[in-house]
């Protein structure tokens, strides 16, 4: 029996090992003199030692168990793979790491995926790491620099002199900025009231005229209703006439006096020029104190016009079509809007050039105010929807049941569709999932129509049993907005008759609801869970959520035609790309 110690059995070549003998004659033939030995080592001097091929040879168990448990069960030997040899790290020089010496364009993509396009929250510390690259070295500064001064946001007024102060000590770091966010900006969370926080002296019409000024190059402007007494007259000439790069401007909500007069103002030294601007994307949401004539001297100087949003304005039938034909809207809303028609919208829908490419087209109103689509309107307008749209907003239009062969053929290819106050069934609803005769055909003259509409009565014969020509095509739709449809309850969803709630209806992910039916469901617990929805909400509104993951399956909100958002149903149309949160998220999906 030999006995050794394991570790003698790595190989190497100057381990000498000692052996036992229990005899003289043994270590008499291990003698230097005697020229052989019979130990198991690896001197090469034993007579019967000789190399394993390590192919597969079998082992004595002593020599296999110290090295891998496979072998001891198996009893095949398996040599544990060398250790690779750690090099030191290479000391570069400045500006020769490999890092450094990538192109400048590969270098700003990598360093930007460090950037957060997350709303800020309270003051908690943003973009520590992109803080971190700039002590690094000169390249990693040089790259970081225009990261992080490519987009500024600003959620208060003491962030605001800071950025200010440090522009106007570096000049240079003014021409990066590419886009002026405040759309977070409020003095809620400092101490002050409104009118403490003006006499402050941070954020002022003056200091925001500099700011602009300092910015040559800047593309996006984002402004909002807490600084609508600071965009004075001499900040809206800067944005139209004196940003030659602009090319996006929000101010939503804004609406105070100081403010449309001083809008009035700026945009009436067009009325006799013959200038255009380079503008594509413009919101004024909820902008309502603004007068009719500013539209109509605006709109027809933005001949590269993209994204409008004139929700809740006063926008006319003229200033709509005022809008150059050079035009190619991808993004309108036109929702609340009072001083438009029916007919007038329709006409502009189906005949101008620049409306031949939608993607988002919202015309909601508020039926207990105005009615903007009655049902000859409704008729006109949807077999003339490009098939470009992805997201249609119809509530408060005048929609009837035999209006439901004329919205499915949208459902091929609309992602959001909203239908509140339609009057229609669930087996109407229903047909937009699955194929089925259609809904009965209309009277011979509609029961109501706009007041002195000059459209004539519908003429279309629909029929009640006609089936669509072709093989079924599954819808597209992820939202579905059926509140205040008096049809559609907490009862009428849970029935077998109701397909909404099955896996027939996928992809279908949110229906939005009133608050009477959100109230009844919210109290279905067990209901919920074992239907696979969920209750959420937000604001003024409520949604039925189907939970994806539950469904195996886990979609993303994102669209490119989003720009950013992520959630289901928005109201108000973005104008750049980015995380919505603060008054735009308020208006875009809480109210």
């Amino acid at each position: 029996m030999r006995l050794g110690i394991a570790q003698s059995f790595l190989e190497s070549v100057t381990t000498l090992v000692t052996p036992i003998h229990h005899n003289e004659d043994v270590a008499e033939v291990n003698s230097p003199e005697s020229g052989s030995c019979t130990c198991c080592c690896r001197c090469g001097r034993s007579d019967s030692w000789r190399a394993s091929t390590g192919r597969g040879h079998r082992r004595a168990r002593s020599y296999t168990a110290p090295r891998t448990g496979i072998s001891e069960l198996t009893g095949i030997d398996s040599e544990p793979p060398k250790q690779a040899m750690v090099e030191a790290p290479r000391v570069f020089a400045p500006a020769e790491s490999p890092l450094e010496r990538l192109p400048v364009e590969v270098l700003d993509e990598i360093i930007a995926q460090l950037a957060l396009d997350s709303p800020p929250s309270g003051y908690t510390p943003r973009n520590v790491d992109l803080i971190n690259c700039l002590l690094t070295s000169r390249t990693i500064h040089v790259a970081t620099i225009n990261t992080l001064y490519s987009n500024i946001t600003i959620p208060h007024s003491a962030i605001f002199s800071k950025f200010l102060t440090h522009v106007s000590e570096h000049p240079g770091l003014g021409t990066i900025v590419k886009r002026l966010d405040l759309s977070h900006f409020t003095s809620i969370g400092l101490g002050r009231s409104r009118q403490v926080n003006s006499e402050v002296q941070n954020m002022t019409s003056k200091t925001l005229l500099k700011c602009l000024e300092l910015t040559p190059a800047i593309q996006e402007v984002l402004l909002q209703e807490n600084l609508d007494d600071d965009i004075d007259e001499n900040v809206l000439c800067k944005l139209f006439f004196g940003l030659p790069k602009l090319r996006a401007v929000d101010f939503c909500a804004s609406s105070s006096k100081p403010f449309a007069e001083s809008f009035t103002s700026a945009v009436t030294t067009l009325i006799d020029s013959p200038m255009n601007l380079a503008l594509r994307r413009l919101s004024l949401h909820e902008c309502f104190t603004l007068p009719c004539s500013v539209f109509e001297t605006l709109l027809p100087r933005l001949p590269q016009l993209t994204h409008l949003d004139v929700s809740h304005t006063r926008i006319t039938d003229n200033a709509l079509a005022s809008i150059p034909e050079s035009a190619s809207l991808s993004h309108l809303n036109l929702g609340r809007c009072t001083q438009i028609s029916g007919h007038g919208v329709v006409d502009f829908l189906t005949n101008h050039p620049a409306a031949r490419s939608l993607v988002f087209l919202n015309l909601a109103c508020d039926i207990a105010r105005y009615r903007l689509l009655w049902e000859v309107d409704v008729e006109r307008l949807l077999p003339l929807l490009p098939a470009t749209l992805r997201s249609l907003n119809l509530n408060g239009a005048k929609i009837r049941r035999w209006h439901v062969q004329l919205i499915r053929p949208l459902t091929k290819h609309l992602e959001e569709l909203s239908l509140a106050c339609a009057d229609l069934t669930v087996h109407d609803i229903n047909s937009f999932f699955r194929p089925g005769p259609l809904s009965s055909s209309p009277p011979s003259s509609p029961s109501s129509s706009p007041p002195s509409s000059p459209i004539s009565a519908p003429t279309s014969d629909f029929s009640a049993t006609d089936e669509p020509s072709g093989p079924w095509v599954e819808p597209t739709l992820h939202y579905l907005d059926l509140s205040s449809i008096p049809a559609i309850t907490q009862s009428s969803l849970f029935s077998a008759s109701c397909v909404l709630l099955s896996p027939t209806s996928m992809p279908l992910e949110v229906i939005e609801l009133g608050d009477k039916a959100i109230s009844s469901l919210r109290e279905c617990r067990n209901t919920n869970k074992r239907l696979g929805w969920v209750v959420k909400e937000l604001g003024r509104r409520g949604w039925y959520v189907r939970d994806t993951n539950a469904a195996g399956g886990n979609q993303s909100g994102r669209r490119s035609w989003k720009m950013g958002a992520m959630w289901w149903g928005m109201r108000k149309c973005p104008v750049a790309w980015g995380e919505v949160g603060g008054l735009y998220g308020h208006y875009m999906f809480k109210k």
